[in-house]
């Protein structure tokens, strides 16, 4: 059996829907099948496929239309790194190249990006990997990500070249980002990022440091992002 198994209906239901709008299945536009067609595919009652349709909604891969049913808008356009979202579905596969600057590893720790830690993170220290990523082949986004070392078994031994941080979570850990916060800083390029993002001294650079909760219980994922935004703005929805 695969982890999509053990997920909640409404959950794998959601899964296969937004895999089929990612993979051009319904195209920009489209409508999807019916409530009613749809709790017969899957075999779910029409609640359970409202609950997901609600999340596709809510993540912009579609809109409602009373009278019409839920139209297809793709996947998000731009970088939706302001409202939480994942690189990976904002921008799109086809868009983004991560290249991994560090490996996730085990490492110790006792502070990350001035948010306090609790005793029992720093007693189990944490999984720590940095990537570059490249946005029709222009480097965009350079991450440091920290996540405590519990629930996420052999996370270290994982490969994120193709592949989203969030769905790994997700799909295999059932973990999922509930919301968090977030420090915005404008600096300029240091030596290293002026090597990642191909700029000069000088260069303006935004600097996000994020704290994310999820639905797992002292589970909180870490990150600090620099964004070189010289070509792609931000956005987010709230």
């Amino acid at each position: 059996m695969s982890a999509e198994d053990f997920l909640p209906h409404y959950k794998r239901v959601y899964e296969i829907l937004r895999k089929h709008i990612k993979e051009g299945v319904f195209s920009q536009g489209d409508l999807l099948p019916s409530e009613n067609e749809l709790s017969i595919t899957h075999k779910v009652t029409r609640p359970t496929i409202r609950k997901a349709l609600e999340r596709l909604q809510n993540e912009g891969y579609i809109k409602k239309q009373q009278g019409k049913g839920s139209i297809v808008q793709g996947t998000p356009k731009g970088i939706g790194i302001l409202s939480l979202s994942g690189t990976t579905s904002a921008v799109g596969k086809e868009n983004l190249v991560t290249k991994m600057i560090v490996r996730p590893e085990v490492r110790s720790w006792e502070e990350v990006f001035s948010f306090p830690l609790s005793e029992k993170e720093k007693e189990m220290g944490c999984v720590y990997f940095e990537r570059l990523r490249l946005v029709n082949n222009k480097p965009v986004l350079f991450d440091i990500t920290m996540m405590p070392n519990f629930y996420i078994p052999r996370f270290a031994s994982r490969k994120f070249e193709v592949k989203s941080l969030f769905d790994i979570l997700r799909k295999h850990y059932q973990i999922e980002v509930k919301g968090g916060e977030q420090k915005i800083l404008a600096i300029t390029a240091d030596k290293k990022l002026q090597s990642f993002f191909n700029v000069g001294p000088g260069h303006p650079v935004l600097q996000l440091n994020r704290k994310l909760e999820t639905n797992k219980v002292d589970f909180y994922i870490y990150s600090q992002l620099f964004c070189n935004t010289a070509e792609h703005a931000l956005y987010g929805t709230f």
